[in-house]
């Protein structure tokens, strides 16, 4: 019996009562590797000491203040070391709580710039299928997650999805992946000129695709054109980086693999390591600067935005990833993740792929490999998967909907930045096992 309304109803699940580095032990003293980091969340782990001592000196100091009346040091100070690393243009920080109030906040501070420079038609806001940005109803009208945002769809404003960059699925035959690209970038600009460019805002997108589609990077040169065709048509950029930044892809931000900068960015996760609930938006002076010298007042605001305690964990975390050379760490690892994995599902009967950047890697389920068809939904194979993993003691992230939001299935691994070689070789053990044991008990079989 619980009174908790936990968000799977139908199944309770297990209690966790202490975490220590990549293990959570549950009220029954199992223990699980934290294999995923929550939803990529955990980048140093659980209980890292520098973050909780930072956490209990700041509440003893300043618990709260509300960004009403003043800011604290905290948020100064993390918004500087923020600054050190941000993308070309980046001039500040706006706090909040998580990665769906980050992108409320982007739109609106979109919408906001428009109206601040004299262009009031433009409103409309064009992302991807096959994306995610949040559960909140603006971030959710921008995502293309199509599960999630069915129950609520006559709540959500009209937004404009364009093809996803999916060379896995989408690429012809014919094409190199730069045409590929090219053709799929240029989606966009075809939607703007049928809007009318005067009346779009901006274009939303992950930079490396996280939970909806698992962990698809973009192909080589898409990002520039969609940068170049933004920029042609005034249309603002505004890249999630909510699970694939601040070092999770092996840089600290994803877009500098991809050699472009967004005129807004969302992080939160790994911003915080899960010690605290923080996310942000990353400011383009672009932006910044017309508000601040138009109305001087952004029309948005939450309660625990610029929070003292989760900006000192932010402090902590930021720092500890600069001064351990985690984004190196993460480079090398990541490295050996994906080498494990194709060692050990790049001939699989039923992976049809592997794929990622960093520490952050995915498995996508095939019925068949030749042809890439996707298992039944009905049989819920990432689920089983998900039962499986825990029985050995071992968190992945599983989901369905991978191809279009009904069919294919797979499974995230973004371990803490701190995996040793040991480590990954028993996650990727306990993975395989757990894909073959599930499979081996499908309906038939």
């Amino acid at each position: 019996m619980t009174r908790v309304f936990n968000r799977m109803t139908a199944k309770l699940p297990p209690v966790a009562v202490r975490a220590e580095g990549l293990h959570i032990w549950d009220s029954s003293g199992k223990s699980y590797i934290d294999a995923c980091g929550g939803a990529a969340v955990s980048c140093l782990g659980h209980g890292h000491p520098k973050v909780m001592e930072a956490m209990d000196r700041q509440v003893r100091k300043l618990d709260y203040v509300h960004p009403g009346f003043f800011s604290a040091e905290p948020a100064e100070h993390l918004a500087d070391l923020l600054m050190e690393d941000a993308p070309a243009g980046i001039s500040h920080v706006y706090f909040v709580s998580g990665g769906s109030e980050a992108m409320e906040a982007a739109l609106k501070m979109a919408r906001q710039y428009f109206l601040e420079i004299g262009q009031p038609k433009r409103s409309k806001f064009i992302s991807r299928r096959q994306s995610y940005h949040g559960n909140t109803l603006g971030a959710l009208s921008v995502g293309g997650n199509l599960a999630r945002r069915e129950p609520y769809a006559p709540m959500l404003m009209d937004v404009s999805l364009i093809a996803p960059c999916f060379a896995y699925h989408f690429k012809r035959d014919d094409e190199t992946e730069e045409q590929y690209g090219r053709r799929v970038a240029d989606e966009l600009e075809a939607e703007i000129l049928r809007l009318g460019p005067e009346t779009v805002a901006g274009f939303t997108a992950e930079t490396v695709v996280g939970a909806t589609t698992g962990c698809v990077p973009p192909v080589k040169g898409y990002f520039k054109r969609i940068r170049e065709i933004c920029d042609k048509y005034g249309v603002l950029l505004i890249l999630d980086e909510v699970m694939s930044g601040m070092g999770r892809t092996g840089t600290m931000h994803a877009c500098e693999q991809d050699g472009i900068a967004p005129d807004l960015m969302t992080i939160a996760k790994g911003m915080g390591g899960g010690f605290q609930a923080i996310g942000a938006v990353l400011v383009g002076k672009k932006v910044h600067d017309p508000i601040t010298n138009g109305s001087g007042l952004f029309m948005h605001g939450h309660t625990y935005m610029a929070h003292p305690v989760a900006c000192a964990a932010g402090i902590a975390v930021v720092k500890t990833i600069k001064e351990e050379g985690l984004v190196e760490r993460v480079r090398v690892q990541g490295a050996k993740l994906r080498q494990r994995m194709e060692a050990r599902f790049g001939n699989h009967p039923h992976v049809g792929d592997v794929r990622g950047r960093g520490l952050f890697q995915a498995i996508e389920l095939v019925e068949d490999r030749g042809t890439k068809e996707a298992f039944d939904p009905k049989l819920m194979l990432h689920d089983r998967i998900k039962v499986e993993c825990m029985e050995r003691g071992l968190l992945a992230y599983p989901m369905p909907g991978t191809i279009d939001g009904k069919r294919g299935n797979h499974m995230i691994l973004a371990p803490p930045y701190i995996v040793t070689d040991a480590d990954i070789d028993t996650i990727v053990d306990r993975l395989g096992d757990s894909v073959d044991a599930a499979l081996a008990k499908l309906p038939g079989k």
